[in-house]
């Protein structure tokens, strides 16, 4: 029984294994990449001496019972202990947590989590989707290879949960159920809707029936430009909001004109 929470206690907050990396960048040892990046890549580190692991670089790790340092295997040279149930040589990566179904994407480069059965390989996205989007998902070039819009965390290689918007943009999904406790419902990056708002353009539609606008505003006529759709349109104006003709969205904004006319080519 000591045994057992003893062999608990290895590993960091990102992982549990027992193993050490050294660090190809460094030189130093640490916990995960992680642990190194937490470290090198922060604000207290002075700007030209930040830098983050090159994970496929990873040559040495550490045995964290018997201190063994040695070439990246599964099992340590000296005392024959498994370093990480999980191991991917292609990563250098260890962790003891199966129960993340972890797997290795060939596409991406890098390991993921959920198995490998519930997700797909997109490459024109460059990333990997849950299986329930594949005949759906709008595809974006490199869409993860990018930081989170809302907390700017780069989105490829995060630990967090994300989402893929119905755009085809992504963000971090904890970041997603912050813009809507904040009634923000539009994708950071385009404009458009982030999800499904026919129920809530529905609402609007009963709110603005109900409330009819003073005299001298109800022949008041402005251009608006639908972020959902793009379409340009003359429309009456109203103090609630002001919908788009073609795809009935209210995730519009006001234009000062109408749209300029196209030149003929000569």
């Amino acid at each position: 029984m000591e045994m057992d929470l003893a062999v608990e206690q290895y590993g960091c907050v990102h992982y549990r294994r027992k193993c050490k990396i050294r660090a190809p960048c460094c030189g130093e040892i640490f916990d995960c990449r992680h642990c190194h990046n937490e470290a090198k890549d922060s604000l207290e580190v002075s700007i030209s001496d930040r830098h983050e692991i090159p994970r496929h670089e990873i040559k040495l790790v550490i045995c964290s019972l018997c201190n063994k340092e040695q070439d990246v295997q599964q099992d340590c040279s000296n005392c024959g202990a498994c370093l990480g149930k999980y191991f991917c040589a292609k990563c250098n990566f260890y962790d003891d947590d199966v129960s993340k179904n972890q797997f290795h994407c060939d596409g991406c480069g890098i390991c993921r989590t959920g198995g490998a059965e519930n997700f797909f390989h997109c490459d024109k996205c460059g990333c990997c989707y849950s299986y329930v989007l594949k005949d759906s998902h709008h595809c974006v070039e490199r869409a993860m290879h990018h930081n989170c819009p809302v907390c700017f965390e780069y989105l490829f290689d995060s630990t967090k949960d994300i989402s893929a918007l119905h755009c085809g943009h992504t963000i971090h999904l904890e970041c997603l159920y912050e813009m809507r406790s904040h009634q923000q419902f539009s994708c950071p990056v385009c404009l458009r809707s982030a999800c499904d708002m026919s129920h809530a353009w529905q609402k609007l539609d009963q709110e603005v029936a109900a409330s009819p606008m003073p005299v001298i505003y109800q022949k008041k006529m402005i251009w608006i430009l639908c972020n959902d759709c793009g379409t340009t349109s003359n429309v009456q104006f109203h103090i609630l909001g002001h919908k788009c003709p073609g795809c009935s969205s209210y995730n519009t904004r006001q234009t000062r004109a109408a749209p300029a006319a196209a030149c003929s080519r000569v």
